[in-house]
């Protein structure tokens, strides 16, 4: 694995980390045929942006986020502020993705009333919050449950996912970031998300503070004039500025 540019050798160092639970700077030397200090400075690099940890001779993964089922009954004000302005950018008749995530359930319960809308989605605890909505026709995707991000994922999740169109990709994020655009913390959920939002013909993102400006492992889609982020009202203005260069609309919810 020689003659590697700097992101192609940062991107091999991040699988062999997802893979293996850490790296060492050493082995990481030898397998690139470079010296200790051109990784110690790839490993410095990406612990700027988030990407790992770290650590005395090599790196860590990054924290992982809680499951989805502890992740529901945190910063509920905020998120259901955010929510509750996330929905009043879906318009009536609208065909929506709703991706998995504690934001995203609280968008999904305040969901506009007799607006026809159809709902994909490939969260069970979203299929389910929309179950008694006669107003809104709602198609799980199927495939194998990821406990972590409460989400359904892998080959059959994606070839279903290839079959729709929408208006809309409410998209979750782990993590936003001007350079990496929207991020998630595990490969295969970056690559779902990545997917139903490059078919959408806008995407939506509410965010709570703590994710702008802190990327996660995995970039999933850059940001532009296809993007409306929805932050916090007391969001960072300079950092949301920053961000707009992009040509993404940045909309503020109100108080919780």
């Amino acid at each position: 694995m020689t003659d590697l540019l700097p992101h192609e050798r940062h991107a091999a160092i991040l699988r062999k980390l997802t893979e293996e639970g850490r790296v060492l700077a050493a082995d990481l030397a030898a397998l690139f045929e470079t010296s200790e200090d051109t990784i110690r400075r790839d490993l410095r690099e990406m612990a700027a942006q988030g990407v790992c940890r770290r650590v005395y001779g090599g790196a860590l993964p990054i924290d992982a986020p809680p499951p989805l089922s502890r992740r529901i009954d945190v910063a509920v004000d905020r998120k259901q502020a955010l929510a509750r302005r996330t929905a009043q950018l879906i318009e009536p008749g609208s065909s929506l993705f709703i991706d998995a995530g504690s934001a995203n359930l609280a968008v999904a319960r305040n969901l506009p009333q007799d607006a026809s809308l159809t709902v994909i989605t490939n969260a069970p605890v979203i299929a389910a919050a929309l179950m008694e909505r006669p107003d809104i026709e709602v198609a799980l995707i199927g495939g194998r449950m990821d406990p972590k991000s409460g989400a359904i994922l892998g080959a059959k999740a994606m070839s279903e996912a290839a079959s729709y169109r929408t208006d809309i990709c409410i998209l979750g994020s782990c993590g936003l970031d001007l350079d990496a655009g929207v991020s998630a913390s595990f490969l295969e959920e970056a690559e779902f998300k990545r997917a139903m939002a490059k078919t959408s013909r806008r995407v939506i993102a509410a965010v709570t503070n703590e994710k702008l400006g802190r990327p996660a492992p995995f970039p999933v889609i850059g940001l532009s004039n296809r993007f409306t982020i929805v932050v916090e009202r007391d969001a960072d203005d300079e950092l949301c500025a920053g961000f707009a260069e992009s040509g993404a609309r940045f909309v503020k919810a109100s108080s919780p």
